[in-house]
């Protein structure tokens, strides 16, 4: 063995050790995509810095986990030394069942925004173009780059989805069309009439996906139920959540419905063993608790309408919202506004120069955020 102390040993360590990069005199660094440094970043809700801050900037259901969740989640503890079911049947089945689908036509995911990574890298690829409303999921734009195909973003118009525009922006080169109904960050639902319309339009070989991320949250009637619009329609998926309205955020899971051909594609791109054994188990028994949780999304529909009232009596101009979280667009003064809930120990989602995302908390908060909204320097 040779002495690790003599000049002859092997390589010199230090920084300027191994092969450069050509670029550099340093060390040389793996090939990886020059255009990522540039990519805009998905920017989730930041942690409260202590529990004293609500946090209202994140769309998470400010009530905790029902009794009976918590012990299906119990019941996993002395088995995390297994891997969960990789069907994910007994869930699966449920969800069959109450939502009157053929097994095959549902897939589990680490939430929705996992599955919609997975009918990205299905679906589109270099040349194919993704076509969504703007400003909608922060998601899409970043799905669509990391699977090499090009964002098409079609502004809305009131703060809503313009459907003929974005039936106009496709061409034969378009894989996928996402509509958020409701819309995030705004809030804002399409009706169904405009809805049948706007997918007579795209035609059948273009994938059409329905994001139903806050579906639970809508009471209008006229918003329609997109897994009705899928059942005869081969090109439409529609993607859903246990995180908002079933209060899961931490576990990540979430499902889509979509015929055979599309559910094969995206169990062919899907990460295996994706939902663990606990969220599995979580999702079953909140599925099981159906009464408790649709008190607990009446309690913050009501919450949303007293925001919304309070804020529109104090002069802010406030989209009606079908979600969980209402928008404020204050263009340059929305910094401000953040920098005074912020101050208020509140956190609410600032969009730029855009305006504000504000989740609808528990009453005291709400309470705090109208009180914030009718003093600060305006």
């Amino acid at each position: 063995m040779s002495d690790p102390n003599s000049a002859t040993a092997g390589p010199t360590a230090g920084p300027t050790a191994g092969p450069t990069d050509g670029l550099t005199d340093g060390p040389a660094f793996p090939r990886l995509r020059a255009d990522v440094s540039t990519l805009p970043r998905y920017v989730p809700g930041k942690a409260a810095a202590d529990e004293f801050v609500d946090k209202l900037s994140s769309n998470e259901n400010p009530y905790p986990p029902l009794p009976s969740v918590i012990g299906a989640v119990e019941s996993w503890l002395g088995r995390l030394n297994r891997y969960p079911d990789p069907s994910s049947a007994e869930l699966t089945a449920e969800l069959s069942a109450r939502l009157g689908v053929p097994a095959d036509h549902l897939v589990l995911g680490t939430g929705s925004v996992g599955i919609t990574q997975h009918l990205v890298a299905a679906a589109a690829g270099p040349g194919d173009e993704v076509v969504f409303a703007w400003r909608s999921f922060e998601a899409y734009p970043l799905l669509a780059w990391a699977a090499g195909a090009t964002s098409v973003q079609v502004p809305l118009r009131d703060e809503a989805h313009d459907l003929d525009a974005l039936a106009d922006a496709v061409t034969d080169r378009t894989r996928i069309v996402f509509v958020c109904n409701p819309n995030n960050p705004t809030g804002t639902a399409v009706r169904r009439a405009e809805l049948e319309r706007f997918l007579d339009r795209v035609p059948p070989e273009v994938l059409v996906v329905i994001d139903e991320a806050y579906r639970e949250f809508v009471g209008d009637e006229e918003v329609p139920d997109g897994i009705e619009l899928y059942r005869d329609r081969p090109n439409v998926a529609v993607l859903r959540t246990f995180s908002k309205a079933y209060g899961l955020a931490a576990l990540r899971v979430g499902y889509a419905v979509a015929h055979p051909r599309v559910t094969a594609a995206l169990r062919a791109c899907s990460v295996p063993l994706g939902v663990s054994g606990p969220a599995q188990a979580a999702a079953l028994a909140s599925l099981r608790a159906t009464e408790e949780l649709r008190e607990r999304v009446a309690d913050l529909v009501a919450e949303r309408e007293r925001v919304s009232a309070g804020l529109r009596a104090e002069g802010y101009e406030v989209p009606e919202s079908h979600a969980n979280f209402v928008w404020l667009r204050l263009g340059s003064r929305t910094a401000y506004f953040a920098d005074a809930c912020e101050a208020a120990g509140l956190m609410v989602r600032p969009f730029g120069d855009e305006g504000v995302r504000i989740t609808i908390g528990s009453p005291d908060a709400n309470d705090r955020l109208l009180k914030t909204a009718a003093h600060w320097d305006r």
